[in-house]
């Protein structure tokens, strides 16, 4: 069984989906029915392997909603990600470059399980964040 890469660059009004292998990038609205297409899109791909970047809040409904779907899901650290993007050569700063940079961090974190976010946690994230300790 193989692994798709996928990596999604979340604004307040649009989810950008990167997927490795795959020109472009597909723009869904950041909204419940844009969510709904996301995830019926990523359901057509072969074990897909999701990362997208902690966005102030705005990849919360998107995280959860890729986690309870079943799909492999890791939010990362914006600024980790855009040094690893320069790191493999990626310079520029597009909206199209932010998806595709966790494209190739979901193809390095494919077997670490310790990324993967966890949906049973869901009330340990909500109490770190209520403390002011989770970004």
């Amino acid at each position: 069984m193989g692994m798709t890469a996928v990596g999604l660059d979340v604004g307040k009004a649009a989810l950008n989906l990167a997927v490795d292998g795959q020109p472009g990038v597909v723009r869904f609205a950041n909204t419940e029915a844009g969510m709904g297409k996301l995830l019926r899109h990523l359901g057509r791909l072969e074990s897909p392997r999701v990362v997208l970047e902690a966005t102030g809040g705005y990849e919360e409904p998107l995280l959860e909603a890729c986690g309870d779907a079943g799909f492999w899901v890791a939010r990362v650290n914006p600024r980790q990600a855009r040094k690893f993007a320069r790191a493999t050569g990626e310079l520029a700063k597009t909206d199209a470059i932010d998806a595709r940079a966790p494209v190739r961090a979901a193809l390095y974190m494919a077997t670490l399980s310790a990324v993967r976010w966890d949906p049973t946690m869901r009330d340990h994230y909500q109490q770190l964040r209520a403390r002011g300790k989770l970004g």
